[in-house]
C-alpha cells in the first residue's frame, strides 16, 4: 500500500503498480508529477495540500490506480 509520508518518486518506483493509471490519476487532480523535479523530495501528502487536494483522497485514488487494494 502506498502511505501519505512516501516520497512520490517511491510511489512510482513501488513493486508491481500501475504507473500509467497512478500518472493519469495524479492528472485529474491537476499534478503532473513525473515530470516535476519536486516528486523526488516531496511526500504525497505534501503534493496533495500544495495542490489544494485533501490528501486522504489523494492516497486513495492513487493505491485503487495503481492496483493495491487493502
Amino acid at each position: 500500500m502506498l502511505k501519505k509520508d512516501m516520497l512520490l518518486i517511491d510511489a512510482f518506483r513501488t513493486e508491481g503498480v500501475n504507473i500509467e493509471a497512478m500518472a493519469e490519476t495524479l492528472a485529474g487532480f491537476g499534478m503532473h508529477c513525473l515530470g516535476c523535479s519536486l516528486s523526488h523530495g516531496e511526500t504525497i501528502e505534501q503534493a496533495a495540500r500544495a495542490h489544494g487536494v485533501d490528501p486522504d483522497l489523494m492516497i486513495n485514488a492513487l493505491n485503487e490506480a495503481a492496483g493495491l487494494k487493502e
